[in-house]
């Protein structure tokens, strides 16, 4: 029990034993001093936290506003503002092999994409029905090659090609962007299938389905939101992937990021700057919609 009187905390307790603590009517009573005031501390600290913030977001976006920035100035020097124009995204979708690049890239990322969706929506169902001991072990197996460094997982797939003899190009593009697309998709289907009624599944085979129509009719709605967010993250991390690219690259192929990382050694131009700024458009899309496909699982989740 607690009781205040004079700016003083009592508490009365018959085990309290201690410095400080006397005798009271059989009770033993501590006293705490005064209480402090702690408003101004919080203040204080809340400031700070403030302007800490405040220094790391300024630091973190302000390359980010200067390249936006520079990418609609009317000089090509990127040292003063002389006025808004839009020449250099003229000049930029004008360019024939910026364009081809990018195209690639858009190849590239669906294909790997889709590939992806189905490996590990079915890496992450077959990992949610097995109860082996090395469960846990291949778990982390499946989420190796984002915890590896890319540069070391674009020497092990080039010297996998090599041994395989396979042409350097589009395929192994396709491969290796496959590689570190699958964990993003397996780790959205297996936290979406944790939160699933596994019942619902099995009264379906109960009333006669099988167990591929089960899966069709019943698993396979309830995971495609999972299955779109994870999908829409590997895309942006296939559009964004220069260091694995560079090594299992062809000869006569070039995807958009290698072509920028190529063409920013000589100096960074302002159509470059056109680029990234619509490239940072899309990728802040991308994100949005997959932000909001993980609000709708997370609210549809709740009314389940």
């Amino acid at each position: 029990m607690i009781k205040t009187q004079n700016n003083e905390i009592e508490v009365l307790d018959p085990k309290m034993q201690g410095e400080g603590a006397e005798a009271k009517n059989g009770t033993l009573v501590k006293k705490f001093g005064k209480k402090r005031n702690t408003g101004s501390g919080m203040k204080r600290s809340t400031r700070f936290e403030k302007i800490y913030l405040g220094i790391i977001f300024f630091l973190m976006y302000l390359p980010v506003a200067v390249v936006i920035i520079f990418s609609f100035n009317e000089s090509k020097l990127p040292v003063r503002l002389t006025g808004f124009s839009l020449q250099w995204y003229e000049k930029l979708f004008a360019d024939s092999a910026m364009m081809e690049a990018l195209v690639n890239s858009l190849i590239l990322g669906v294909a790997s994409c889709a590939v992806s969706a189905v490996i590990g929506t079915l890496g992450a169902v077959g990992l949610s029905r097995i109860h082996w001991k090395t469960k846990g072990a291949l778990e982390y197996i499946s989420i190796l090659p984002l915890m590896i460094p890319e540069i070391i997982l674009g020497m092990v797939l080039m010297a996998f090609f090599y041994m395989l003899n396979l042409p350097f190009g589009m395929l192994t593009l396709l491969i290796g962007h496959t590689v570190f697309c699958v964990p993003y998709i397996l780790m959205e289907v297996k936290a979406r299938l944790v939160g699933m009624d596994p019942s619902l599944e099995e009264a379906a085979r109960d009333l006669g389905a099988t167990s591929l129509r089960a899966f069709r009719d019943i698993t396979l709605p309830l995971i495609m939101p999972a299955v779109a967010s994870g999908s829409l993250l590997a895309f942006a991390m296939s559009m964004d992937d220069v260091v694995i690219s560079i090594f299992i690259n062809g000869p006569r192929l070039s995807t958009l990021p290698i072509k920028v990382y190529t063409q920013i050694k000589t100096g960074v131009t302002p159509e470059v700057n056109a680029l990234c700024t619509i490239m940072l458009a899309v990728t802040i899309l991308i994100l949005l919609i997959y932000t909001a496909i993980g609000k709708i699982t997370g609210r549809n989740q709740k009314n389940n």
